[in-house]
This record gives structure tokens, C-alpha cells and sequence, in this order.
């Protein structure tokens, strides 16, 4: 129980990222209401293809990274596809967070140095401090998290309790300004229900524990849901639509909206604590998110390669090429990051439901078996192949932008 405590915390700070506090102004235009349908129905669709993950897991060893199910079976092409996918994917978030640290460290630190040296300098701290637990094991990374998970829970009700007596009806009652934006909007709220990349590494944490594993990754991203509802509740409530929509042509950032959080709940403590929240779902994110690098890269090189790393190689395979595209080529990963959402569909939804496909037919009497048939495999897929396509059709003028 122990473990399936920790694997849950792990679940849910993966997908709390400091990107929940930029979500009300991605929803700014859609409204309170259809918001929480929108992130309502989104947390099913990846509850679900998590749980996929999780039926396939029967039938492979439970240390088995992503790419060895996709080459168990798709072969070596599904090796090499699922392997590149969420390695790009996954460094690419890596790259952003060890960036995102770096520069919430360097803020609070005094000026020992010029500018860009004291960013590179917080960035290294940053990285080396907190991939060290990642590079020790699972174990490390758990007690840490459940301390930061508690603390960042901790920040956000304080966050909430200065808001939701500031919060009116008729604020919680708007309507989408333009209903296309709820699909605009569908791929952000999308990668924030995302942990996908860090089952592996739970599973293996769970010595293929079935049962613990699903209740991790159905507790763990309702805990998310919960969260995510209560924070949409108290900036909806609190920012009229208007106030929203002046924000996003005034400050379309989280610096924005704390700003006029803060001038309505008249608090100036909102800002500090905000500030403390952002910075621990940061952590427990990038936390998550290297762990699930660092055991795609141990099951490529282990099963691919015939080569058994030690824990402080993976960890400088894990941690080098971000820490480089963050100090000399930070727009490299920049541009990756923006189709993230894209790498991000296709491996958490079309990748397990096409595994979970070829798995029935193989083993068709396993004993956990995902709800659904064929046909809502078919379905699922549908559905990630329409996110993937999304911002293509944002960018080609044919759906509205949003702020995300």
C-alpha cells in the first residue's frame, strides 16, 4: 500500500504542472460551464488509454519499457516509432522544466554574476540537485514527491480560500464567446491530464502489481481533475469574461492573471503563494517526467542494445542533452515543445489502443481487461488523430486561437 500511495502522488504531480495556473486564460473564452465538461470528458479518454497501458503490461515483463510492447508487437518499426515519439516528447519537457527551474531559482537568488551566467548557473543547480533523486531510483523520487505533493496541495488551498469568497454567480454562468474554441482548446487541456510517459517506470516500481497500478493511475488523475476543477471554479468565478478577455490583449500570461487576482481579492499574499505553487508543480513534474526518460532510455539500451547501464549513466543520458539545449539552443526544444501535443496524442491514445488491439487478439482471455471493444479502440484512435490535427487547423486560420 506503501508503494501504491507513492505511485499515485507520482501520478498526480506528474500531470500538475506549473502549465494549470495558464488554463483559466486558455478557457477564457469558452466559459466555467463548458469548461468543466471539456476537462471532465478529456480526463476520461486519457483515464482510459492509461488503463490500456495497463492491460497490455499482462503480457510482458514488468520492468518492459514502451518501446519493448510496441516491438513485442509492431516489430522493430514499432520500436523505433513509439521509442523516437516519447523520447523526443519527454526531453522536450525536460528541456522546458530544467529551463523553468533554472530561471524560478535564479530569481530568488542575490545577483552574483552577469544575467546570462546566473541563469546558466540556477539551471545547472536546478537540474543536478533534483536529478540526483531521479538517478538514485524510484524510491528517492517518492518520498521527495510526497513531501512536495503535500506542500504544493498545501499552497493551492491557500490559493483557493483567498479566491472563492470573491467568486459571483454570474461569472460561473458565461457562455462561450465562439464554440469552435472548445476544440481550439481541447489539446492543451489535453497534455495536462499527460503522466502516460511514467507508467513504465511505475509499473516497474509496482513489480506489476495490476491492481496497484490502476489504482494509482485512476486515483492519482482524479486527484488531478479535482484539483484542476476547484482552480477553474475560483478564477472563473472571481474574473468576469470580460476581465478574462482584457487580460489576454493587456497580459496573455500567469503573470496577468495573478495581477488581477490580486487587485480583486485586494490580497497581496496570492502572488508570493503562487509563486511557491508554480515552483512545486514544476518540480514534481519534471520529477515525473525524467523518470519516465530515464527508463525509456534503460529499456532501449537493455533490450535494443544489449547494454546494462548503471544509474549515473542513464541519469547523464537523461539530463545532458536538455541541460545543453537549454544553455546554448533553447529554441531547439522550443519548437518541439510546440508540437508536443501532437507526439503527446499519438503516443497516450493511438499507441495503446492499437497495442491493446493486436494484444487481445493474441491473449484473449487475460484476466484484467479494459471495458470496450474493438470498436471503442477505434474510436479512441479517431479521437487522438482529431487532437493531433488541431493545432494544423488553428494555424491554417480554419479554428480560433487560444492562449496555451
Amino acid at each position: 500500500m506503501n508503494k501504491t500511495l507513492g505511485s499515485t502522488l507520482i501520478t498526480s504531480g506528474t500531470m500538475i504542472g506549473a502549465g494549470m495556473l495558464a488554463m483559466p486564460l486558455t478557457s477564457a473564452g469558452i466559459g466555467f460551464t463548458f469548461t468543466v465538461v471539456l476537462l471532465v470528458l478529456l480526463w476520461i479518454l486519457l483515464t482510459y488509454s492509461a488503463l490500456l497501458f495497463v492491460e497490455v503490461y499482462q503480457t510482458a515483463e514488468h520492468d518492459a519499457g514502451i518501446g519493448t510492447l510496441a516491438a513485442q508487437y509492431f516489430g522493430r518499426p514499432g520500436r523505433i516509432v513509439a521509442t523516437s515519439v516519447l523520447m523526443i516528447f519527454l526531453y522536450a519537457l525536460l528541456s522546458a522544466y530544467v529551463t523553468g527551474g533554472g530561471a524560478i531559482l535564479a530569481s530568488t537568488l542575490p545577483d552574483f554574476a552577469t544575467p546570462d551566467l546566473k541563469m546558466k548557473g540556477s539551471i545547472l543547480a536546478f537540474t543536478i540537485f533534483f536529478g540526483i533523486f531521479v538517478a538514485i531510483g524510484t524510491s528517492f523520487v517518492d518520498a521527495l514527491n510526497r513531501f512536495l505533493f503535500i506542500a504544493m496541495i498545501a499552497a493551492l488551498f491557500i490559493v483557493l480560500g483567498l479566491m472563492i469568497p470573491e467568486i459571483k454567480i454570474d461569472n460561473l454562468m458565461a457562455m462561450p464567446i465562439d464554440k469552435a474554441l472548445l476544440i481550439s482548446a481541447s489539446p492543451v487541456f489535453f497534455t495536462a491530464f499527460g503522466f502516460h510517459g511514467s507508467i513504465p517506470c511505475l509499473n516497474k516500481y509496482l513489480e506489476g502489481d495490476v491492481k496497484a497500478l490502476r489504482f494509482s493511475i485512476i486515483v492519482g488523475s482524479a486527484i488531478t481533475l479535482v484539483g484542476y476543477l476547484l482552480w477553474q471554479f475560483s478564477t472563473h468565478g472571481v474574473l468576469s469574461q470580460s476581465r478574462f478577455l482584457e487580460i489576454l490583449n493587456q497580459d496573455p500570461t500567469l503573470n496577468g492573471l495573478i495581477e488581477a487576482v490580486r487587485v480583486i481579492t485586494g490580497s497581496t499574499i496570492i502572488a508570493a503563494v503562487v509563486k511557491i505553487f508554480s515552483a512545486l508543480a514544476l518540480i514534481t513534474s519534471f520529477l515525473g517526467v525524467a523518470l519516465g526518460l530515464l527508463e525509456c532510455i534503460d529499456d532501449l539500451l537493455k533490450r535494443a542494445f544489449n547494454i546494462s547501464a548503471n544509474r549515473l549513466s542513464l541519469g547523464f543520458l537523461t539530463f545532458l542533452p536538455p541541460l545543453l539545449f537549454a544553455f546554448f539552443y533553447p529554441e531547439g526544444f522550443i519548437l518541439a515543445l510546440g508540437y508536443a501535443g501532437q507526439m503527446f496524442a499519438f503516443y497516450a491514445v493511438v499507441l495503446p489502443a492499437a497495442l491493446v488491439w493486436k494484444a487481445r487478439h493474441q491473449h484473449p482471455n487475460l484476466p484484467y481487461r479494459v471495458p470496450g471493444g474493438s470498436g471503442l479502440l477505434l474510436f479512441v484512435s479517431i479521437l487522438g488523430i482529431i487532437i493531433v490535427s488541431i493545432p494544423f487547423l488553428i494555424k491554417l486560420g480554419v479554428l480560433p486561437p487560444v492562449v496555451g
